[in-house]
């Protein structure tokens, strides 16, 4: 089974900035697509990013974009989560997910259910 590892939250000031980290166990492959989700007690998970494995194309949602950047490291089969200029509302638990073997469609990159392996999940607490 494949294993996701994230690290890298903590707690900061409204401003700050913040990096995420999550190692995949397995390789990855051209379809593979990895991204980062949010969840607040009592909310659904929220999609916050993801990126190609093939291309390294980046998608975003509009609540993050300008502030936050998704990289990957390919030698490590690892990606990052920058979040900049973080806001109280930034406030969650992260999660990274994972579809390695079959590509997900654009429409659908967004949805939690399209991912089949998720990391544990890391708190990010921003303070105002």
């Amino acid at each position: 089974q494949v294993r996701l590892v994230e690290s890298g939250g903590g707690l900061v000031q409204a401003g700050d900035s913040l990096r995420l980290s999550c190692a995949a166990s397995s390789r990855t492959s051209s379809s593979t697509t990895m991204g980062w989700f949010r969840q607040v007690p009592g909310k659904e998970r929220e999609f916050v990013g993801a990126v190609r494995w093939s291309g390294g194309h980046t998608y975003y949602a509009d609540s993050v974009k300008g502030r936050f950047t998704i990289s990957k490291d390919n030698s490590q089969n690892t990606i990052f989560l920058r979040m900049s200029n973080l806001k109280p509302e930034d406030t969650a638990v992260y999660y990274c997910a994972a579809r390695f073997s079959t590509r997900i469609i654009l429409s659908a990159i967004h949805q939690s259910s399209q991912y089949d392996s998720w990391g544990q999940g890391t708190q990010v607490t921003v303070s105002s």
